[in-house]
């Protein structure tokens, strides 16, 4: 049986072996992927905690932990779940088993709530003392109590439906991460029943209400109040208060918030889908009925009503999480929106690059030199100029591009319709497989096919991860391509939150490859070899143990050996293995990973070379480059991969040189160096998998502020 979890003893015994007889596969030189995900969402919680960030956003970041968690007790935890129940006996590289997993996630989750609660409470008093009150019903004036008692009986009653549970009345459905009520009523005949209230998404969690207490009767009430105070009153309260109406003749003895996690990872089985668009919406509408993972109730709620609710939810004891204040916190994201801008980032202006500025037809400033761009802190208007100009350029003759994750108001997706318009050949990929984000993009989907464009559904068994588009262009010297390439989504909205690399180019190499994968995605084609492009499913998982390899043998003959990769999640057990050769061999390396780590850097003889750090800041830092110094005949990825089996076995993905060496130097020198020197932000990772501040001394390098000081200067 192979051993698991790593120990003193593990290094001790790691030091006294040669490097030549250290096997890089024992599962104590790997972090369980599960636990280092909980590392990362406990440093969004740190932010949320720092008193140097202004307050909002403070609250954003306490909103995020809780939602972040959501969605992984909906993938992670019910996949763990899954894998118990089936008996799988496979385990991940350090070695833990799924009941392993769960426990050790129940028990480092347990301190990560409770500072989270703690936080959440140090968050009220702060908002309170800058006029933001967030009352329950008890706390409220007399008028103010008359103001949301008429705002229930006019808006919110209409929308409720109270459920009875006994023997005529069978146990109600209780959807995913809805927020309800579990009631105690007493009939005349004395004997207490159960029943539940679900609160409707339709309303807002916090109701805003008149601060005055001479409040005018007539205030209406729902609307986002103005000025530097206001108040607001928990929708569950408003509810809980006033259930006579809903269960009239009967005692209200208590109602308890509780809400449900479910499985919210629907397989899709396409050899049985005929119409994957509506196996994707069956899918949709099935999250809501997955299986029980969590339920999280009020601390407040007595054993009886925890034992029906454990009972009819058919889970487990310790799959309940008592909660000793607000459920569902992800909810109060809805505060971020008020109008105070004294309590939030000071905005900036994105730069545009110099080469945009002019009345130059965007193609011709492309096929003058590759253009770089690095959003937020460059405008993402350039990305929809470019698809905007192709749709009405006439020399343009076609469009290919793949859509993953596109938000709901889409400009880009508006322009290709256009383009379709406009008589230009149009191919859309649309991965419907977009964990979700399917709903939107369902409509995008049926929107552009309704447009005349050509939609492929991503590919059989893959998802479409790739972000790639296409311009084929008529010019005086015959057939010309243009690809915008980038790390993110085409996504206007995310383009202003997450920080990603794109690429503009008319390099003959990357466009005719580019062309050659967008055939291979919407036709049927096999067997293709590329020669700058780095594809997956494919040879990129070995195009990167090759360049790896190559740095390990230059280092050996020449010395100065470096790598340096900034990315999302480092998972892959063959990469690390190859990242630790390289620091066996002596190579130096920088690894800048946001979420997900499961090397181990700093182990003598195995990982002393390399450098872990992880950035979470007022961007969600999103960029995936990968630097190769080979004996300075310099290399630079840039795409949409992260070093994950994901990435390389079950998604279309893109890794694709920067070939300027004007570029390739600014994306270097002003980018990807100044992330990894940040102090600031930054933490590092230690090798029991604990982060921690890097020793700065007197360097306070924040790498997000330079970036906002300092956008535009990589390109010109």
């Amino acid at each position: 049986m192979r051993q698991r979890s790593p120990t003193h003893a593990d290094d001790a015994e790691l030091r006294s072996v040669r490097v030549s007889e250290i096997d890089l596969e024992h599962p104590s030189l790997y972090i369980n992927r599960e636990l280092s995900w909980l590392k990362f969402n406990d440093r969004v919680l740190e932010e949320a905690m720092d008193v140097g960030t202004p307050l909002l956003e403070r609250v954003k970041f306490a909103s995020i932990f809780a939602s972040n968690l959501d969605e992984f007790f909906m993938i992670r935890v019910s996949g763990l779940r899954q894998q118990l129940q089936a008996g799988v006996v496979a385990t991940p590289p350090d070695g833990m088993t799924p009941s392993e997993q769960l426990a050790a996630v129940r028990r480092i989750l347990s301190p990560s709530l409770e500072r989270h609660i703690a936080t959440w409470r140090t968050l009220k008093r702060e908002l309170t003392a800058k006029g933001i009150r967030l009352l329950g019903y008890p706390e409220l004036r007399e008028k103010q109590q008359r103001l949301v008692r008429r705002y229930f009986r006019e808006e919110i009653f209409p929308a409720l439906t109270p459920l009875a549970f006994d023997p005529g009345h069978p146990f109600p459905h209780v959807s995913n991460l809805s927020m309800n009520l579990a009631i105690l009523v007493k009939g005349a005949e004395g004997v207490e029943r159960f029943a539940r209230v679900k609160v409707p998404g339709l309303f807002p969690r916090l109701l805003p209400i008149p601060n005055e207490d001479s409040a005018d009767d007539d205030r209406e009430l729902g609307l986002t109040p103005g000025g530097s105070e206001c108040s607001f009153v928990w929708m569950e309260d408003v509810i809980a208060s006033n259930l006579e109406r809903l269960f009239p003749g009967h005692e209200i003895v208590a109602a308890y918030p509780f809400r449900v996690t479910r499985d919210a990872d629907q397989e899709i089985e396409l050899d049985e889908a005929g119409d994957l668009l509506t196996s994707i919406e069956q899918g949709l509408r099935m999250r809501q009925f997955g299986s029980a993972v969590r339920l999280e109730i009020t601390a407040a709620a007595p054993p009886r009503l925890r034992e029906v609710l454990i009972e009819n939810l058919r889970i487990a004891p310790f799959q309940v999480y008592s909660v000793r204040d607000r459920l569902g916190l992800s909810e109060v994201i809805e505060l971020v929106d008020l109008d105070r801008p004294d309590l939030k980032e000071l905005p900036f202006s994105p730069a545009v690059p110099t080469c945009f500025q002019t009345d130059e037809d965007i193609f011709a400033a492309i096929a003058q030199r590759d253009v770089m761009l690095y959003h937020p802190y460059d405008s993402f208007d350039p990305v929809i100029d470019f698809v905007r100009a192709a749709a009405e350029d006439p020399d343009v003759l076609a469009i290919k591009q793949t859509l993953y994750r596109v938000g709901q108001d889409s400009p880009v997706v508006d322009a290709l319709a256009r383009a379709r318009e406009n008589g230009k050949q149009v191919a859309a990929l649309v991965e419907l497989k977009a964990r979700f984000d399917e709903a939107n993009n369902i409509v995008w989907a049926r929107a552009l096919e309704d447009a005349g464009v050509h939609v492929v559904y991503g590919v059989v068994g893959l998802k479409t991860h790739a972000k790639l588009c296409l311009v084929v262009r008529r010019e005086e010297v015959g057939i010309v391509n243009y690809l915008h390439a980038s790390t993110g989504n085409y996504n206007a909205t995310t383009a202003r939150l997450y920080t990603d690399i794109g690429l503009f180019t008319a390099d003959p190499k990357l466009c005719s490859e580019a062309a050659r994968l967008f055939n291979a995605l919407t036709g049927y084609a096999g067997g293709i070899e590329y020669e700058e492009l780095l594809v997956a499913p494919g040879e990129m998982r070995e195009r990167v143990l090759e360049l790896i390899e190559r740095e390990i043998v230059g280092h050996r003959r020449h010395g100065n050996g470096y790598l340096a990769m900034k990315m999302n999640s480092l998972v892959d057990a063959d990469c690390i293995r190859a990242l630790y050769r390289a620091s066996q061999a002596g190579v130096q390396v920088d690894l800048q990973v946001r979420g997900i780590c499961c090397l181990r850097p700093g182990l003598k003889g195995v990982s002393e070379n390399i450098r872990v750090t992880s950035i979470v800041g007022r961007f969600l830092e999103h960029a995936r480059l990968y630097y190769f110094r080979n004996g300075g005949d310099e290399e630079l990825l840039l795409g949409s991969a992260d070093l994950m089996p994901r990435n390389f076995d079950n998604r279309v993905e893109v890794l694709l040189p920067m070939r300027d060496p004007e570029v390739r130097h600014g994306t270097l020198q002003q980018i990807l160096t100044v992330h990894l020197a940040d102090k600031v932000n930054a933490r590092s990772l230690l090798p029991d998998g604990e982060y921690v501040r890097p020793d700065g001394g007197a360097d306070t390098l924040d790498s997000q502020r330079w970036m906002i000081e300092h956008r535009g200067a990589w390109v010109t």
